[in-house]
């Protein structure tokens, strides 16, 4: 790691897409208040475009999970903990020998320091956690990123994005392939993306809904490309993903399907045109990391995300409104 003689502070998050895009309002505010510093980020390379794209770090450093992160030269003045609570990710900071650590309270460290609450919205907690131990002003809806200069694969098609991390967040491929066929029905383009790891499943979902195999960008567009497409898409529709996450950073306009957690702490800013339907109770939630698709998931209907789509669709997407949310007696 190259040395520029400023003071420096690094940052962890050494998480997913989704991740990543809910702690770039820390960040910002971070860079804000400290622009004597150099920020430099401790996250997955994969990430770099999007990095880029939010303005959220000067560089950054390639680490996943609880790996050593590669330093050198004097130690950070100041490492915050956007990973998670602790212990692990303090004591990965603490092995740097930084000035100051800014992390949620662990008992197990020893660190004292703001209460972890655990119902908290994640782009909420990070900022709460800047405000309460740096005094830095946030703002936890400061999310939209920089539109990627490399061209969409196809721009102005609806996006279907049916994979999800683990199965418990993964709607039926075979409610997908229907939701794409009622769509394309109405008028409308219909691509399917996905991960290099999900290209069987949107080869399932695009037989079934009849679409041909032009259609499937999975597996063949990297991240800055998928980012491309879901900035210059006309409608996302998906679960609880990173690409959701996608779609309120480019305030793309979008239908998104929640199970096992509630949106109340994973789901897309107030102001944005998006659409949440959720079947699932707070105060009864499922696994995130679950082997089957959760019972809550299960209960969102076909009809329920045609309907909402199209009207989307068929609105002034120009001009964007407030979430709307969908959940258990109002549909």
């Amino acid at each position: 790691m190259a040395l520029t003689g400023r003071p420096r502070i690094l940052a962890l998050r050494a998480l997913g897409l989704g991740d990543f895009l809910t702690s770039v309002p820390a960040l910002r505010a971070l860079r804000r208040a400290r622009p004597d510093h150099e920020l430099v980020l401790a996250a997955p390379a994969t990430l770099a475009p999007l990095a880029d794209l939010a303005g959220a770090c000067d560089r950054l450093a390639d680490v996943s999970g609880f790996a050593p992160v590669p330093w050198s030269g004097p130690a950070p003045d100041l490492a915050v903990n956007l990973h998670g609570r602790g212990p692990q990710s303090h004591r990965l900071l603490r092995s740097l020998g930084p000035g100051a650590l800014v992390a949620f309270g662990s008992e197990e460290v020893p660190h004292a320091g703001p209460a972890w609450v655990e119902e908290e919205h994640e782009t909420r907690r990070w900022c709460r956690l800047l405000e309460e131990t740096l005094g830095i002003p946030t703002d936890p809806v400061d999310l939209v990123l920089r539109r990627p200069v490399v061209p969409a694969p196809a721009p102005g098609a609806v996006v279907i994005h049916p994979g999800a991390a683990y199965p418990s967040r993964r709607w039926p491929a075979e409610r997908f392939a229907r939701v794409a066929r009622a769509v394309v029905q109405a008028g409308y383009d219909v691509v399917l993306t996905g991960g290099p790891d999900e290209t069987t499943l949107a080869d399932q979902v695009a037989e079934l809904a009849g679409l041909p195999q032009r259609a499937v960008l999975a597996g063949r567009t990297g991240l800055d490309r998928l980012a491309a497409q879901v900035a210059a898409a006309r409608l996302v529709i998906c679960g609880d993903t990173g690409v959701a996450h996608l779609a309120s950073a480019f305030r793309t306009p979008s239908v998104v399907l929640f199970g096992p957690v509630s949106p109340s702490r994973w789901g897309p800013p107030p102001d944005g045109p998006h659409v949440v339907i959720w079947r699932g109770r707070d105060e009864a939630p499922g696994d995130p990391w679950g082997d089957a698709v959760d019972p809550a998931l299960l209960r969102v209907e076909v009809a329920d995300v045609v309907d909402r789509a199209l009207e989307l669709l068929e609105g002034d997407l120009s001009a964007p409104g407030p979430v709307r949310r969908t959940t258990p007696g109002s549909a």
